[in-house]
């Protein structure tokens, strides 16, 4: 059975220990318990200590990744859109920095195998989004494929 792993990247608008930002992580705590209880959860990459690719380093602000696996495509979108992570991409501009161009958040892929998911394997699909777009290799979720590499429609 296929998994589908998600990188995120975006910028803090203040240092990692500024009031703001640790208002940021807290909700992000409660966000990744929620994730945990789902049940659909299969694995958090911790960025301590990774060196950052040169995206994530570029403009103002502080980066912020992460790296997790899913049982399936339609469980994240779910969770994504849902509940407290929801809320938390609803304000999202009381932490990130504002982007002035069209802006990649995150990425999408299937894996066969969990031992196949690295952080060097999230900044590989990164950077082929965007230099090809989407496709069955690296995607999101306006334009999705399921594990067979056909598109599909999430809702």
């Amino acid at each position: 059975m296929a998994l589908v792993s998600i990188y995120t990247v975006g910028r803090l608008q203040h240092p990692y220990d500024h009031p703001s930002s640790r208002d940021f992580f807290e909700v992000g705590n409660k966000v990744f318990r929620q994730a945990t209880r789902s049940g659909q959860l299969v694995e958090a990459f911790s960025s301590d200590g990774i060196p950052l690719p040169e995206e994530a380093l570029q403009g103002d602000g502080f980066p912020i990744v992460t790296l997790t696996v899913w049982k399936n495509l339609q469980s994240l979108y779910r969770f994504t859109y849902s509940g407290q992570h929801r809320d938390a991409l609803r304000d999202r501009s009381k932490w990130m920095e504002p982007y002035q161009e069209k802006h990649l958040s995150y990425v999408v892929w299937w894996t066969e195998k969990l031992k196949d998911v690295s952080w060097e394997e999230a900044f590989k699909r990164y950077s082929y989004f965007i230099q090809h777009g989407p496709t069955p290799f690296a995607f999101d979720f306006k334009h999705a494929f399921d594990e067979r590499g056909d598109t599909c429609l999430i809702k």
